[in-house]
């Protein structure tokens, strides 16, 4: 009798850890599919940033940058880039800069003819 319970035991905690989440994550896609509209931002699994010009049954036409448009498989659109998100990626590409400029500074700098003496 407690084999039979740890057995339902565990099932559950399966079912709880594994496959509740991933049904909520396919609900979420699929309802991010049947929203999309012509003028989101989105980004693609691939990582690809554009702007919806029409919408198909399984496609969609993006332009990826002035005057270039793809079409791409729906199920490839990842996510809907909203102006919060953009403003933050915008803030994070601002800040690798400086500390790039900050690391380089920190390295000692050798001139060529010291560095090329035989030794």
């Amino acid at each position: 009798m407690s084999a039979l319970i740890i057995i339902v035991v565990l099932l559950v905690l399966m079912w709880v850890l594994l496959i509740r989440p991933q049904r909520r994550r396919r609900t979420q896609q699929e309802q991010l599919l049947s929203n999309l509209q012509i003028g989101d931002e989105i980004v693609t699994a691939g990582g690809l940033y554009g702007r919806i010009e029409d919408v198909h049954d399984s496609e969609v036409m993006v332009e990826i940058s002035p005057g270039t448009t793809v079409r791409i498989a729906k199920r490839a659109v990842a996510a809907i880039v909203t102006e919060e998100e953009e403003d933050e990626e915008l803030e994070e590409g601002e800040e690798q800069p400086e500390l790039e400029a900050e690391e380089e500074s920190e390295e000692p700098e050798v001139e060529r003819s010291e560095a090329k003496q035989p030794g």
